[in-house]
């Protein structure tokens, strides 16, 4: 199931490093619809210095890198997300930094 997560610093760090996390809430689409996964993406981002879209059997479970499919950070305060790929976590956290 594609869910929306809310990573702080700290959690990206830790994902880097290959340890998993648990974050507080995973956000999930009303539907598959492209505007219901931006506004559950949108939501995310409100609970963490970065947005994960990520492939989870349980919501409520544990995150490594491997389940991420994507990365999602307002460089500007723009309210628009720019985005990373997994592979580019460590140029995030020092976008964060």
């Amino acid at each position: 199931m594609r869910v929306y997560l809310g990573l702080t610093v700290d959690d990206l760090v830790a994902l880097e490093e290959g340890r998993a996390v648990t974050p507080a809430e995973a956000f999930v689409a009303a539907s598959v619809d492209e505007e219901d996964e931006l506004a559950a993406l949108e939501e995310a981002a409100e609970h963490g210095a970065v947005a994960a879209a990520a492939e989870l059997d349980d919501p409520d479970g544990p995150v490594t890198l491997a389940d991420i499919a994507s990365l999602h950070l307002d460089l500007d305060d723009s309210g628009d997300l720019a985005w990373f790929a997994t592979q580019e976590v460590a140029a995030v956290i020092e976008l964060l930094g």
